[in-house]
């Protein structure tokens, strides 16, 4: 630890306002001391992970952190600041502030001490002594888990890094247990299976179990997993937390770390005498199905750091219900004893959610599936048309007529293999949209409803309903108490066959009709479409497609337009509206890759560089192009985008331009129907979002050095970079 963190790299009167001043202030200091290459690289990585999860926790910590080629030794700044910072902590802001830096290349030892700190800043008793040091040697040597002074001393109760005793965690002298001495307790990744049992043992201190027990005479026991997207911090915060609560609740956890270092799977044993299972994650949870037939509680990660005792009570209580997870195979569903009713574990149905919040996972799930059978398909499609004419599609089949030499059967091909990947999407919408909801099973009802709604013309809004239908049913299904000896054959026999059976009936019998007519009608009415409620239409769809640059609202219009193509004979109409998506998707990244050139003195370093690349991003219909501007500067850069994105859907829609696939930006002009005013109308847009921001952002109070490189650096310094993400295992 002494050679990732020093004196130089403590500012204990942190004077920054923003996370992204405190992060630069901080980043500075590792820069000064070579462990950072490159400043504006470094922080747009930190702002990248920013982006996919806040950092802070509650109890006045923030730990903005990344892996990053930038970084040259995995490196601690540490941060006091007097006045606190938001770091988007449900609490208020944060006073003690670390930024973590490790290597793309990290090794598994230096990992080891970045977590061993992240379990330490659960020990209140450590934070304490960190807000009363008064010298950076002090607080650094703290942080080493040394005596203050004399710093180089190592401290009562520690140990130097890599001498692991194994043993049980305990306070070290004088309250503030150091990152050494938590390493040397066995605090890094892959040494799950064995201490922290011990730890979980006595943690239990001979209470009874209570509530959910499964043996009378010995604590309740719970297994755990967590993990999140970097597997530095927040992975190890978790577990330290939930082991605490444990701790306090007479509760036995056992957790399985899955970070950046890898992960020791936890003893199969171990598993099967648990009570209850905890899965706190923000990626997926490797091998879950070993913790299938157990009560289950999955949640965020950021659940098990604040709330830990809320997680240990809720399996508890589903124990005690005998509510147990899904089986996840032959066999498997013994492991659960009893006969109780089974719920599936989903993170789409987590503990907490509003309906509507998880009614749009769902639907995402299925969108997000359907979305490169969309790609695939249209584009070669597009391509058949581009070669073959219009005519192609009347071309008889390859398999019948296939000429080597010419042009015509190249595209003939081209053509039906595209038709064949549209012919999926309704099937793999509903099939998806079952699986977000019940996982694994509900797949099966769900393409077969999804293949119903196809045969029965009920096209998007069939398999949409297919989907939910065939979630819900396999809910309701696992909910039956069944004999054990059942169990093994559910998943792989019973299920699949009711489920089927169910939505069958319904999809032929019952709400087909229906839903089939009120497609012909949503077709009709599309067709019918012109003059104003065109141009309103596209102004519509214009707005949708910069509300969130990639988000929900954007699927859901380049849903609706790709629904209207995904046909051997698509209308007029339905081409319009194609058309008009995706000259408004490529707005935003044009116009801010234009601003940047253009008013290149509002724009920081960083941001003026991902203008770069967001030319060619907007160019090829990628509006995540202009993420890392709308992160940075929502207020300006959202509204602005919204305004150019309905100029341009109004006057695409308005000028007639139409367009069979689904994707390609500029490189499909040629395919474009009165391609000249389509050009003119997304430059319209492009133009008007550019003005918008440059006005806007020349209205706001100049902030000192917002184009310089060195401290107290942009007002944005620290955007995420829409090249670069931030290295994650």
């Amino acid at each position: 630890m002494s050679d990732m963190i020093s004196a130089d790299l403590v500012d204990l009167d942190l004077s920054a306002e923003t996370k992204e001043a405190a992060a630069r202030a901080l980043a500075e200091r590792m820069v000064a001391r070579g462990r950072v290459t490159d400043l504006e690289g470094f922080l747009a990585d930190v702002a990248a992970r920013e982006a996919q999860m806040p950092t802070g926790l509650d109890g006045g910590i923030g730990i903005p952190h990344c892996r990053s080629e930038h970084v040259t030794e995995p490196t601690l700044a540490f941060g006091r600041s007097a006045a606190g910072i938001d770091f988007g902590a449900a609490d208020g802001p944060a006073d003690l502030v670390f930024l973590i830096a490790a290597p793309a290349g990290a090794d598994d030892a230096h990992l080891t001490i970045l977590s061993a700190l992240a379990r330490q800043l659960m020990n209140a008793e450590f934070t304490a002594a960190l807000r009363s040091v008064g010298d950076a040697a002090d607080a650094a040597a703290l942080i080493r888990g040394e005596d203050p002074a004399p710093a180089d001393e190592p401290r009562a109760g520690a140990e130097p890094v890599g001498e692991s005793t194994g043993g049980t965690t305990g306070d070290a002298t004088g309250g503030t247990a150091g990152v050494a001495a938590g390493v040397a307790a066995g605090g890094g990744p892959g040494e799950e299976s064995g201490e922290e049992e011990s730890r979980g043992e006595g943690a239990g201190g001979g209470e009874s179990g209570g509530e959910g027990s499964g043996e009378s005479g010995r604590p309740f026991r719970i297994v755990a997993v967590t993990s999140c997207p970097t597997g530095i911090a927040h992975t190890y915060m978790a577990a330290e937390s939930l082991e605490n609560a444990g701790r306090e609740a007479g509760v036995e956890v056992v957790v399985e770390t899955q970070g950046s270092a890898g992960f020791t799977r936890l003893d199969p044993a171990v598993i099967a005498a648990a009570d209850g299972v905890i899965l706190a994650h923000d990626v997926a949870v490797r091998e879950k199905d070993r913790f299938a037939g157990k009560p289950t509680v999955d949640t965020g990660v950021k659940a098990a750091v604040n709330r830990p005792g809320e997680l240990i009570g809720e399996v508890r209580s589903k124990a005690a219900r005998g509510e147990v997870t899904a089986a996840g195979g032959a066999g498997a569903g013994g492991a659960a004893g009893g006969d109780g009713a089974t719920t599936q574990v989903g993170r789409g149905g987590e503990s907490g959610e509003g309906y509507g919040t998880r009614l749009r996972t769902w639907l995402m799930s299925g969108v997000s599936y359907m979305v490169p059978f969309v790609a695939a398909g249209g584009l070669l499609i597009a391509l058949g048309f581009a070669i073959g004419g219009y005519e192609i599609n009347k071309a008889p089949s390859v398999m019948d007529h296939f000429v080597w030499s010419q042009a015509d059967s190249w595209a003939a091909l081209l053509y039906q293999i595209g038709g064949v990947s549209f012919a999926f999407l309704v099937p793999v919408l509903a099939g998806y949209i079952a699986y977000g909801m019940a996982d694994r099973p509900g797949l099966v009802p769900g393409f077969v409803g999804g293949s119903i709604a196809l045969t029965i013309d009920a096209g998007f809004l069939g398999g949409l309903a297919a989907g939910l239908i065939s979630g819900a049913v396999v809910l309701a299904i696992q909910r039956v108490r069944i004999p054990a000896a059942l169990r093994g054959i559910m998943p792989v026999v019973v299920i699949p066959l009711i489920s089927s059976a169910v939505v069958g009936f319904l999809m032929f019998v019952v709400i087909g009709k229906p839903i089939a007519s009120a497609q012909e009608a949503m077709t009709d009415w599309l067709n019918g479409l012109s003059g104003a409620n065109a141009v309103l239409l596209g102004a519509l769809l214009g707005l949708m497609m910069c509300f969130d640059l990639g988000g929900p609202v954007n699927k859901v219009a380049y849903t609706f337009a790709t629904a209207g193509i995904a046909v051997s004979d698509p209308s007029d109409s339905a081409m319009k509206i194609m058309a008009a998506v995706m000259a408004a998707g490529m707005v935003p990244p044009l116009a801010m890759a234009l601003a940047t050139t253009v008013r290149a003195r509002l724009f920081n370093a960083a941001e003026r560089e991902n203008g770069k690349a967001a030319w060619v991003l907007g160019a090829s219909f990628i509006s995540e192009g202009a993420i890392p501007f709308a992160a940075a500067d929502p207020l300006r850069v959202i509204p602005s985008s919204m305004v150019g994105g309905a100029v341009t859907g109004a006057l695409s829609m308005a000028f007639g331009a139409t367009l069979r696939a689904p994707h390609g930006g500029v490189f499909v002009v040629p395919l474009i129907g009165n391609p000249l005013l389509y050009l003119v109308a997304v430059a319209a847009g492009v133009c008007v979002t550019t003005a918008l921001v440059i006005v806007l952002k020349g209205l706001r109070r100049p902030v000192p050095g917002a184009t310089a490189q060195g401290p107290g650096g942009g007002t944005d310094p620290s955007a995420p970079s829409g090249a670069k993400q931030p290295v994650a295992a």
